[in-house]
């Protein structure tokens, strides 16, 4: 029976649908305004209060509880560029991108030479140093240096660059890779050389045991902006 009158001044039981039973939990009486059945406009259920506290008896974290201790600085924020694809997760300096095959900065407009391009400069030097008589090609050389270059690498359109410092490769630099690097790639004959050119095809930055040793990458720069 429900607590109020029905609408002819009785009172009677509200009944569930057809064909739907109780609920085994459910009272046997309902009341549409107050206790209403629960197959009519349920709901889902809400967390009761307190849910997702622990539970009495454990002990409740102390006022401030993981912030750090008095005295100590704030972290500092993030910078700009911070995240996935940096390297280190640094920011990339202005005119740079990060190239994922390397995984090194690169100037804009510049790519890490190809392997057959890089090939192609080594047998490029031979017919190049007959033409110039081989004087000519070591002066050629000696100034082609000062900008990153080798005669072949300069017809070619490549340069020598060094990732540490984000400049092309100096004299100085050219001269460590052409000399002494030259001499460790020949120090045991086709062993070495064999050596180098694995290196060159399968190293991710193309890095031969010359380049190992001065700390360059070879780029092409078809557009010179690093003459710039």
């Amino acid at each position: 029976m429900s607590d109020f009158p029905g609408p002819d001044g009785g009172q009677e039981a509200i009944q569930p649908p057809p064909g739907q039973p109780y609920p085994s939990s459910a009272p046997t009486q309902f009341n549409p305004q107050f206790n209403p059945p629960p197959w009519q406009g349920q709901q889902s259920a809400q967390p009761p209060p307190g849910y997702g506290q622990p539970p009495p008896g454990y002990a409740q974290p102390p006022p401030g509880y993981g912030q750090p201790p008095p005295g100590f600085p704030q972290a500092p924020p993030v910078p700009a560029g911070y995240g996935y694809g940096q390297p280190g997760g640094q920011p990339v300096p202005a005119g740079m991108y990060f190239d994922q095959q390397s995984g090194l900065m690169l100037p804009q407009g510049t790519v890490l030479a190809s392997s057959g391009r890089r090939i192609g400069a080594f047998f490029l030097a031979i017919p190049l140093a007959i033409v110039t008589l081989g004087i000519g090609y070591v002066i050629w050389g000696l100034i082609a240096w000062g900008n990153g270059q080798t005669p072949a690498l300069q017809v070619l359109g490549m340069r020598c660059y060094r990732p540490e410092t984000n400049r092309i490769a100096g004299f100085w630099w050219m001269a460590l890779r052409n000399i002494v690097g030259r001499i460790v790639d020949g120090i045991l004959s086709i062993i070495t050389e064999l050596i180098s050119f694995i290196f060159m095809l399968n190293r991710p930055d193309r890095r031969t045991l010359h380049d190992l040793v001065a700390g360059t990458v070879v780029l092409h720069d078809p557009n010179k902006v690093l003459s710039q």
